[in-house]
């Protein structure tokens, strides 16, 4: 790669960055060409990215992202790095885990999730059962309506008593 490429790559590459709120760093070395490409295969399924990237064009893209601080992921980026991105929190890691049952790796180095930083492998059992967006705002709504269908409900209900025992007076 000339100097151009490269610049264009970094460009690239900070410009796909910018606009991904969940970023997975990963090592796949010593996976066989085959379980790459199954894991590349399950990625496209799920609506994963998974690129292999040089640690060096990484960083420069990582910095050159303005309003994100990647902290300690810089720091991981040594030996083999392929980066997963993903609009769902969870999704990367889901598939980290279900492909390690077969294979020893990918082994997760840290994770950026809406400006939360995870270091570690041990911290994929945490990531694999982090609420997506979407369903915690499911859950929320679901705990605001709860109280208003019980008001109601009992309202209907204490008018249904209310006008039965009416209804009763009013024969007797």
């Amino acid at each position: 790669m000339n100097r151009e490429q490269k610049a264009q790559y970094i460009d690239d590459l900070a410009a796909e960055l910018s606009t991904a709120n969940v970023l997975y760093l990963t090592d796949t070395a010593e996976l066989t060409v085959e379980s790459v490409n199954a894991l590349r295969r399950r990625c496209f399924q799920t609506q994963i990215s998974l690129k292999v990237v040089k640690n060096a064009l990484l960083k420069k893209a990582m910095e050159r992202v303005e309003g994100r601080n990647y902290g300690e992921l810089k720091s991981l980026l040594k030996g083999s790095t392929s980066i997963m991105i993903s609009q769902e929190a969870n999704a990367p890691a889901r598939l980290i885990q279900e492909f390690r049952k077969k294979n020893a790796k990918p082994i997760l180095k840290g994770a950026y999730v809406e400006e939360a930083i995870f270091v570690g492998d041990n911290q994929l059992i945490t990531l694999e059962f982090m609420k997506s967006k979407d369903e915690l705002i499911g859950e929320i709504i679901g705990l605001l309506q709860s109280p208003a269908k019980n008001v109601v409900s009992g309202l209907k209900g204490a008018g249904a008593k209310i006008a039965g025992i009416l209804k009763t007076l009013e024969e007797r």
